[in-house]
Order: structure tokens, then sequence, then C-alpha cells
């Protein structure tokens, strides 16, 4: 655990009645993106959770954001402080616009450091489709307004929990290339991801979750270069070249 850290997890207790899901979780997020990769069901999202206060069940230990303990807050007050997540299965209104999706949080958001115009400008067909319903947009297309939506609340930190799910090749690559141009021009990552070559094309550092546990750290080289790190941890076949 780095000192100073933007984000800072200790001892990350999350519990769903008598489940314990995360136990005790240690991780710092700073300046470079950083990723948690993990099989189905190991807690990634109840983490995701855990750290906007939207978590259902009870959770100990501390969250730090900037100093700022934000464990027991209520999750509008952690968006303020400055952390916006683009939840699993993009979660948008469907019988909203693309237009008042962004107007909406535009009028509630951040200090303007986002605004809609400056979303249509990175996602040129969500200015296209700007009169179309949620529900008339393609998968790519609804993951680019709810990553839009989420970039309007200025945020410091941006959350992503498995933004590439169902998405066709060439999306996930457009996709890749919009998240890694955010962490270059400021916005801290950290990404929740299944598909390793999204992974590691975003971050360096990564984070491998086991039953609701951080079981290692790797480098993108460690993992990508070692096949039965990716069974072990991951349950799939290693990449290739």
């Amino acid at each position: 655990m780095s000192d100073g850290g933007l984000l800072e997890v200790q001892e990350l207790n999350a519990y769903y009645g008598p489940a314990h899901v995360l136990q005790g979780l240690d991780f710092s997020v700073d300046e470079e993106p950083v990723s948690i990769i993990g099989r189905n069901g190991m807690g990634k999202t109840t983490m995701c959770h855990a750290i906007m206060g939207i978590h259902p069940g009870s959770a100990t230990g501390s969250i730090r954001f900037g100093g700022l303990e934000l464990l027991g807050k209520a999750p509008y007050k952690i968006a303020r402080a400055g952390i916006a997540l683009v939840p699993q299965g993009r979660r948008l209104f469907g019988s909203l616009t693309v237009r008042e999706h962004l107007r909406v949080i535009a009028n509630r958001g951040g200090n303007g450091q986002w605004t809609p115009e400056r979303i249509y400008t990175m996602f040129p067909r969500l200015a296209e489709r700007q009169r179309n319903d949620a529900t008339q947009l393609s998968g790519g297309e609804q993951q680019m307004l709810a990553i839009g939506r989420a970039l309007l609340l200025s945020p410091k930190l941006l959350i992503l929990d498995e933004p590439s799910e169902g998405l066709a090749p060439r999306i996930v690559d457009e996709l890749v290339g919009n998240i890694r141009g955010l962490a270059h021009n400021g916005v801290r990552v950290l990404l929740v991801e299944q598909n390793l070559g999204v992974a590691t094309a975003v971050a360096e550092r990564h984070l491998v979750m086991v039953a609701g546990r951080l079981a290692t750290e790797l480098t993108s080289d460690q993992l990508m270069s070692d096949p039965e790190l990716q069974r072990r941890y991951l349950g799939v076949e290693p990449l290739s070249d």
C-alpha cells in the first residue's frame, strides 16, 4: 500500500447477511491505471459497489479517497468527492434519449470540465444519435453513453466495471483507445475486466481477485507470458501473440 494514494482501500470486508463476500482487500490507485481481474462471482462488482456506497449489505474497513474516508457515506457524496462508476450492464434509462441522459447529469454534475459537447466530440456517434432512446442504441453506443454520463461528473477517478462485455472487437478497440486517452489526460482509472487484452492494453498493474480476496499482483508482461497463470486465476485459454 503506497502512502498518499488517491484511492486507498484497507481491510475492506463486505457481507450479504452471513456471506463474507469481500475478505480484507488492500490496494491503492494512484496516477497509473489499475485493473482488477478475476473469474465471474469473485466479488469484483461487489467491490465497485462498496467503493461507491451502493453495496446493499454491510461493509467494514477503510476506503479513503484523497485522504477522505468514504465508507459509510451516501453515494451522492462519494460522487461529489470525485469518483464516478460506469456500471456493468450500463444501467441506462430506456425511456430517455441520449441528449436527455447527458442533460440530466450536466445540470446536476461536476465542475464543468466535461460538457455534453465534449462528450459528443469524444463519441461522434452519440452526437448522431442524440434523439434516440437508449433502447435504440447498439451495445457499443450504450457503453459510450454510460461512459459519457459518468464523465459529466468530472471525476478524478473513473471506475469501469466490465466495459467490454458483449461488444464487438472493433468497438472494444475503440473503447480501449478512449480509456487510454482519459488516463493520459489525468483521469485516474480503476478497470474491472475479464478480457485480458483490454486489461493489459489499459493498465500495467493487475490485481487478481479470487473468492473475495486479492490473491496476487501481476504486471502485464507476467500475465501475458504465463499461460498457467491465465488458466489458474481466470480459467481462460492463454492469449495468442
